[in-house]
């Protein structure tokens, strides 16, 4: 059955890291219960939520992982509605980290390495997720029109994606300098770099400039969505940029529906 939800899950486009997740909580549950897919009950879902929430300590967005894992399985592949009754603890939403133009200098200007700069920069001006970033490849990149294609890791679906002239200018230099054939603009030995260095990156930088926020590598994507809604780009070119839906907070609500009130409507005199 497992070999079953695999094949569901990657015919479905779901990214591997969440094929690899769905597995896992699936295959950890049968061992707990000692039961087939075919014997799983509500009351068995229910033990093992409530020991993953009082034995394991799990959070609310761990336990709503393993939920979302299980009711992919019993729901849509063996069409047993076992859990439309079940409760998971709901999850507080996190406003998202937005940096302002002062606190973007200060963290660029802190980070001395001018492959990382670009990296860094690459994903604060074209709204890349950090797994994204490290994998774009020479060829993806179309300077003279500053746009990069994005392979998605996440949805597999490619798009494309805007880059500033600075990140351009900085691409043309660092490309003059770079000795090696590996196809990824980011390489290391025959690959890219993994996520681990942007990471670490955007950590240093951020304590360097003594920035009072807690930055992590998903603000400068904040970032990006959020600058654009203020200079009047609209939503659906925003999301589209993204590929993705960022716009479950406030902060971007907030920015739309300043803009929505600047419209006039044409229908006034109708």
């Amino acid at each position: 059955m497992l070999d079953k939800l695999e094949s569901e899950l990657k015919t479905r486009g779901f990214s591997q890291k969440t094929v690899e997740s769905y597995l896992f909580h699936n295959q950890e549950f049968l061992k707990f219960t000692n039961k087939k897919p075919e014997e799983i009950s509500e009351a068995d879902i229910k033990n093992y939520l409530n020991y993953l929430n009082s034995e394991k300590k799990y959070k609310p967005r761990s336990i709503n992982l393993v939920f979302s894992s299980l009711k992919f399985l019993y729901h849509n592949l063996l069409n047993k509605k076992i859990m439309e009754n079940i409760k998971i603890p709901k999850l507080d939403k996190k406003e998202p980290v937005i940096l302002s133009k002062e606190e973007i200098k200060l963290l660029l200007n802190s980070i001395e390495n001018p492959k990382h700069k670009l990296l860094i920069n690459l994903m604060l001006t074209s709204g890349l997720r950090v797994s994204e970033a490290v994998s774009i490849k020479i060829e993806d990149l179309n300077l003279d029109e500053k746009l990069v294609k994005v392979r998605s890791n996440k949805s597999n679906k490619d798009r494309l994606t805007i880059l500033s002239s600075r990140v351009v200018d900085d691409i043309r230099q660092y490309l003059i300098s770079k000795k090696d054939n590996n196809p990824y603009l980011f390489p290391i030995r025959d690959s890219h770099v993994t996520i681990k260095l942007p990471q670490k990156v955007i950590k240093q930088a951020a304590k360097k400039a003594n920035l009072d926020k807690r930055i992590f590598c998903h603000a400068l994507r904040s970032t990006f969505a959020k600058t654009l809604l203020d200079n009047d780009i609209d939503l659906p070119t925003v999301k589209e940029l993204l590929g993705n839906n960022l716009f479950n907070s406030n902060i971007y609500q907030q920015a739309y529906t300043e803009k929505l009130k600047k419209i006039k409507n044409p229908f006034e005199d109708v």
